[in-house]
């Protein structure tokens, strides 16, 4: 028997770069509808090439194979806020990444959505780092944090988006619940909205993983 994890960050109202209003209800058109209004790097969400990348693809045109398959979990908790992660933080896992792999990294960060921190002392991918997972042939990243690196350094967040979007890496970000993986392997599901051309977009992501790894 199979159980999913859902690893999605619910969108509502007052969650940045989202709104939910009512466009109709059952009383007053028959029906209940909403109208929403999101921000393409809101909640759990994919980043396409072209967020950094003049004239890369869009979301649209990412590989699906990429985001559906095999992942492994690397867990660094506890880790500390604004923490570089480097590969050797990686520990003795990183010898098991090989090339056509998944990455989830596991830092508890989904915990603080909501608060000021969750967004401005995350803990964020080196460039080092970055540059290791693309020669090491991943083919997706996936982090808590809304960002891969620090939102508030430009610098820094360009060059690695520039490295992992560059070389084909699906990016994803905003990941929540992986605290509830009990294994460092699961099947990973990341759809994001095919939004033609779009920089990006808010995506579902789930793990599958056997009963009995629970």
């Amino acid at each position: 028997m199979k159980r999913i994890i859902d690893l999605t960050l619910p969108l509502e109202t007052g969650m940045r770069g989202v709104a939910v209003e009512t466009a109709s209800t059952l009383r007053a058109g028959g029906w209940n509808a909403t109208r929403l209004s999101l921000y393409s790097h809101c909640g759990t969400h994919v980043d396409a090439p072209r967020h950094f990348l003049d004239g890369a693809g869009g979301v649209d045109s990412l590989p699906l194979a990429a985001c559906i398959g095999p992942a492994r979990v690397i867990d660094l908790t506890p880790v500390e806020p604004r923490e570089e992660i480097t590969v050797e933080r990686l520990g003795r896992l990183r010898e098991r990444i090989t090339r056509g792999d998944r990455v989830l990294l596991r830092t508890d960060w989904s915990r603080r959505h909501g608060r000021a921190e969750y967004r401005d002392a995350l803990p964020r991918i080196g460039a080092g780092l970055a540059r290791w997972l693309v020669d090491r042939g991943v083919v997706l990243v996936g982090v808590e944090p809304p960002s891969v690196a620090d939102v508030n350094n430009l610098d820094e967040l360009a060059a690695v988006h520039r490295i992992l979007l560059g070389a084909g890496v699906v990016v994803v970000e905003g990941l929540a619940n992986l605290d509830q993986l009990r294994s460092d392997s699961v099947e990973l599901i990341v759809l994001p909205l095919s939004v033609r051309g779009g920089d990006g977009a808010p995506a579902r992501a789930v793990a599958v993983i056997n009963v009995e790894e629970t």
